[in-house]
């Protein structure tokens, strides 16, 4: 019989409801369902489902050594209290596993290899190791010699193979780390460790932020693996691990300073970049912050994030009836799936019960909650190093980043407008929108359309971000990639600039080089019936026409949507300028819905068209309830006048300035530009 759920304890915890035995109940109920999925001596959980690119043996083992990451936190933060035998099982599976690694019988773990050969057992030897290190004294300790020499062997094929070129390095840096542990460190795990750290150093970008490998990728990898490992050696190892001098744990901190924003106030982590399916595994970062010390954000803000993580997903179907978490976001989601991933994959979310190892009296558990970050007033917020800007709203707890960045391409890569990736190529994410299938419209885009292709964004090349007092702003430029045997166009660039400020987004175009008589496109937010969220894209200038087209595949969040789409033409050099905007206003969603015709364009939304587009003309005004009018362009640089306060925003292209000013105080506010 399943236990009934803790009570949930509002005084505590008024925002979310949970405690640590939330935490706890969470993991035994996720643990207990798919401990029916293991063969006889436990060796592996094959949970059902369609298998990965790896095959079944691999995702057997991912199944074991992401649940044991579960059992770990589980057991060693109760100090060795293992009601529920996790340990033992665990034994025998370890036991079973490394006898005949690379065997085809029902128990036999896959040899660790190179990641080109057969490399997922790489990763999970990661996983193996640190639940391994973390339950010592009630698991590494109670094998026999034999089982452990054989645990030890496997181990080291991570140590003797070649990762993938990215976090992967921290896989054997990982399992170096535990055999050191244990008195079985070398030459070979010296060095594993020395050339991790030294590719994260590499790696760093500044404000906290790793780019996954060479290149700018920067996602939640940032935090559930390229923070978590490092950190956490060294907290395991009483600080004189691969944090003992500070630089990782400092870094921690910083990464929090911007990350902790990124949650909204539903307690939904901002969807953007790949492995989405790991979920709640996004607290990871915040977790090991509030159980190491290194974190600017408060124990009760703490964990009203993590908290509020773990309950969204919960409550939204990310446990099917069957008890086991599944392949997708909040129920099933094809698009949240890449090739890597297996059943057991979502179990990468283990890692955030990493908030376990903070004991019962620990004040993450025992300070009343707070607010999280994005509950407060409206924030703007400019991440230059991954060329993020953080914006969000307190009234609706919306959280975006828009992304000038970040686009997993590394440096040798060559740009293919076949492999464009919605999880990276969008302008903006959120926590509760998009992006859309690639075989449906796209969101938060920017395009040239040329001979009948469309020109993808690729590699992003960041122009800088910054933020003042309520405002902030990101720029960057790409250049736009064609299907077909001629990809790129000669001297055709794209430079992209958005101005934020409270829920209104400021979106700015120029184009330079287009081809005569080229189509422009601009869409806004993919948002779907009943999702609570109004998304709206006005026309300031340049565009000429305005629909808004269905995403019949949906996203994440809805499996079925609409979004808000600008057309025009352009020849040569031209700017355009939209304002678009996402809140949760019940009356303005109302509103849209009712509006909105078979076409999907409404009375109003026309009216807006109207107004708003100014085709090649010198000045536009925006409609009143847009946020902007007065929208000019003059010498190159475009001019706009806000609504609310009357001031200014100006954008100059050669070179890049963006600044805000006020007609009482002509002073500029902090800018980053170049």
């Amino acid at each position: 019989m399943p236990q009934a759920p803790p009570d949930e304890d509002w005084a505590l915890s008024p925002r979310t409801g949970y405690t640590r035995a939330h935490w706890e109940a969470t993991a035994d109920a996720l643990l207990a369902a798919a401990r029916r999925w293991a063969t006889p001596r436990g060796a592996l959980l094959h949970l059902p489902g369609a298998p990965s690119a790896s095959g079944v043996r691999s995702d057997g083992l991912e199944g074991f050594a992401r649940t044991l990451l579960a059992a770990a936190f589980r057991v060693a933060g109760a100090d060795g209290a293992d009601p529920h035998g996790l340990m033992e099982r665990y034994a025998e599976g370890l036991d079973a596993g490394t006898r005949t690694p690379g065997a085809d019988d029902a128990e036999s773990w896959p040899l660790v290899l190179d990641h080109d050969v057969q490399g997922q057992p790489m990763v999970e030897a990661a996983s193996v190791a640190l639940g391994l290190r973390v339950t010592r004294p009630w698991l590494w300790d109670r094998l026999d010699g034999a089982a452990q020499d054989r645990v030890e062997a496997w181990l080291r094929g991570a140590l003797r193979s070649l990762p993938a070129p990215s976090n992967w390095y921290l896989f054997p840096f990982t399992v170096a780390g535990f055999l050191e542990s244990v008195g079985r460190g070398d030459d070979l795990t010296r060095r594993a460790r020395e050339r991790a750290l030294d590719l994260l150093d590499a790696w760093y970008r500044g404000q906290g932020w790793y780019s996954d490998g060479d290149g700018r990728a920067f996602d939640h990898y940032n935090g559930w693996a390229l923070h978590l490992y490092p950190v956490l050696d060294a907290h395991l190892a009483g600080g004189s691990g691969a944090g003992g001098s500070g630089r990782h744990g400092e870094r921690l901190r910083e990464h929090l300073e911007g990350f902790g924003l990124m949650f909204g106030g539903d307690g939904a982590p901002v969807y953007l970049g790949r492995s989405m399916t790991y979920r709640f595994g996004a607290g990871a970062a915040v977790a090991l912050g509030a159980v190491t010390g290194h974190t600017p954000l408060s124990p009760g803000a703490s964990r009203r994030i993590l908290s509020g993580c773990l309950r969204y997903f919960l409550d939204r179907g990310a446990v099917g009836a069957d008890g086991l978490l599944g392949l997708g976001w909040h129920g099933p989601h094809a698009a949240t799936v890449q090739p890597y991933s297996g059943p057991a994959s979502p179990y990468w979310a283990s890692k955030a019960f990493l908030c376990l190892l903070a004991p019962p009296g620990h004040p993450l558990w025992t300070e009343v909650e707070a607010a999280a970050p994005s509950e407060g007033p409206d924030r703007v917020l400019a991440l230059p190093a991954p060329g993020f800007l953080v914006q969000s709203t307190g009234a609706d707890g919306v959280v975006r980043v828009h992304n000038h960045g970040s686009d997993h391409l590394r440096p040798h890569h060559a740009e293919s407008a076949a492999q464009e990736d919605p999880l990276y190529a969008r302008l903006a994410y959120s926590t509760g929108t998009g992006p859309t299938s690639s075989a449906n419209p796209a969101d938060n885009d920017f395009a040239l359309v040329w001979r009948g292709g469309r020109g993808a964004r690729r590699r992003i090349h960041p122009l800088g971000a910054g933020h003042g007092d309520g405002w902030g702003w990101a720029a960057s430029w790409h250049r736009p990639v064609f299907p077909g045997g001629s990809p790129v166009l000669p001297a055709l660039r794209v430079e992209s600039v958005v101005v934020a400020r409270g829920r209104h987004e400021l979106r700015v175009h120029r184009v330079v080089g287009a081809p005569e008589g080229s189509g422009a496109e601009s869409t806004g937010w993919a948002v779907g019936p009943g999702q609570g969220l109004e998304s709206r894209l006005w026309p300031l200038y340049g565009w000429t026409a305005r629909d808004r087209p269905c995403a019949p595949s949906g996203t994440a969040f809805t499996p079925w949507a609409r979004v808000p789409r600008l057309t025009g033409t352009v020849s040569g050099t031209a700017v355009f300028a939209a304002l678009a905007t996402l809140t949760g206003d019940p009356g303005a969603v109302g509103a849209q819905e009712a509006g909105l015709g078979e076409a999907g364009l409404g009375e109003a939304d026309a009216k807006e068209m109207a107004a708003g587009a100014t085709g090649s003309g010198a000045t536009g005004s925006g409609a009143t309830d847009s946020g902007v009018v007065e929208v000019a362009v003059l010498d190159g640089a475009l001019t706009a006048r806000w609504t609310d306060d009357g001031a200014l925003t100006r954008i100059a292209f050669d070179p890049l300035r963006v600044t805000l000013e006020h007609e009482t105080n002509a002073a500029e506010p902090r800018r980053e530009a170049r």
